[in-house]
């Protein structure tokens, strides 16, 4: 479609569109990242053609200025969107700049001078050993036929037991019914890694094909729904909501936050951050850094509720208060 124009005739809606098209055949981005990335473009586009007053084309684009970047994050800002929101959105921007500038020429050196507003860091928020332990073994107390528990167990103990995400413990197809020893998985940005098994969750995903009622294609999924059908995120949600329910746990205990104790509570128990990176498949150390910081954080918990001179120390502080 947007081969045969010109690039400086090009309307921004049809350069948007070979972008996303881009994305999702090339870069082989998710459909969740490409809706953002839709979403975050076309505020944009609707934001500037009212700044500037008229109906965008690509060379629009490189004449923007620092003044009506500035202006667009201002307008977002007032819409109520937060610094996240704002990071993300400017990550879409700045994609959009790369892929033009390869594919038409276009650029605009004042992107290149808007910084990104800084959002307060946020930890993981894992389970404990002891409620990830109870949230695989409830499973079986919920009054669900059996091949259901085994099911939910199943995919609980990958994702506690091999840091998989919900997309990934789902991908698993009929042919990982017998685990091997290792599992080799794709994850985000088509990153590859390789996960060790532990034999507890090869033995839980045996269990739960042995008892499943429909037929495992080797190239289909391995988790079925009651009916039938692939297993979605949302089923794993609603049975994680169920048990976290059952077991008094707070509305923290997502089937995510089972990842993130996968990966803290290796730390705590003496691994290292890089292997641990490896592990999760994350493209850098910072982004597993964090699990640091929650292990540090537990600590310091710890400390203050059991250590006898953090408990005088913090009567003294209480008595001076009042």
């Amino acid at each position: 479609m947007a081969e045969g124009l010109n690039a400086p005739d090009l309307t921004v809606e049809a350069a948007k569109a070979a972008f996303l098209d881009h994305l999702t055949g090339e870069r082989r981005a998710s459909p969740r990242t490409v809706d953002a990335y839709e979403r975050d473009l076309d505020f944009l586009i609707e934001f500037l053609t009212g700044h500037l007053g008229k109906r965008l084309i690509l060379s629009d684009m490189a004449c923007l200025t620092s003044a009506d970047w500035r202006a667009w994050l201002a307008d977002r800002r007032r819409s109520g969107v937060g610094s996240r929101t704002l990071q993300r959105g400017l990550s879409a921007v700045r994609s959009f700049y790369t892929y033009a500038r390869r594919r038409w020429g276009v650029e605009n050196p004042a992107l290149g001078l808007v910084e990104a507003p800084k959002a307060p860091r946020r930890l993981p928020r894992p389970v404990s050993e002891r409620a990830a332990r109870e949230l695989i073994e409830e499973t079986a107390s919920t009054g669900e036929p059996d091949w259901v528990a085994a099911r939910d167990a199943a995919v609980f103990a990958l994702m506690y037991g091999c840091g998989l995400r919900v997309s990934e413990a789902l991908g698993l197809t009929g042919r990982e019914r017998e685990l091997p020893s290792t599992l080799r998985i794709t994850g985000k940005g088509n990153k590859t890694r390789i996960v060790p098994v532990l034999p507890a969750v090869a033995e839980a995903v045996a269990r739960y094909a042995s008892l499943c009622p429909f037929t495992l294609e080797a190239d289909g999924a391995l988790f079925k729904a009651k009916r039938g059908g692939d297993l979605t995120p949302r089923h794993v949600q609603a049975s994680m909501q169920t048990l976290r329910s059952r077991l008094g746990l707070a509305q923290t205990a997502t089937p995510h936050a089972l990842r993130h104790a996968f990966a803290t509570h290796l730390l705590a128990h003496g691994g290292d951050l890089r292997s641990i990176q490896d592990l999760l498949g994350h493209a850098s150390l910072s982004t597993t850094q964090v699990y640091a910081e929650v292990e540090t954080a537990s600590l310091k918990r710890l400390y203050t509720a059991t250590h006898p001179r953090a408990r005088r120390q913090a009567a003294r502080s209480s008595r001076a208060r009042s």
